[in-house]
């Protein structure tokens, strides 16, 4: 199955907004009942030290399962992203069975 990076960039100003849907947002990583898998993921990090966005990487059959996953994210629902990218991803430098 095919593997996919989200890269996604909070708006500014939106520190609440990520604290008050963090919770909901690491559980629905987590929750197996989707069309896909999140291999790795985690918060992306200013020079401050602090959370400025998202990125994951994620195995799913289609751009289009990622697409929904991510647009029915907590975070996207609650308006957090400035930005998502979604690119399809070659694993090349570990395997992930190994990872």
């Amino acid at each position: 199955m095919p593997y996919f990076v989200v890269h996604a960039l909070d708006a500014p100003g939106m520190a609440d907004v990520r604290s008050a849907n963090r919770a909901a947002h690491r559980a629905r990583l987590r929750n197996h009942d989707h069309a896909l898998t999140v291999r790795i993921g985690g918060p992306l990090l200013d020079d401050a030290g602090e959370m400025c966005g998202t990125t994951l990487i994620i195995e799913a059959e289609t751009r289009a399962h990622v697409v929904d996953f991510i647009d029915n994210d907590p975070y996207a629902k609650a308006g957090l992203y400035a930005d998502v990218r979604i690119h399809a991803f070659s694993w090349g430098l570990t395997d992930l069975e190994d990872a």
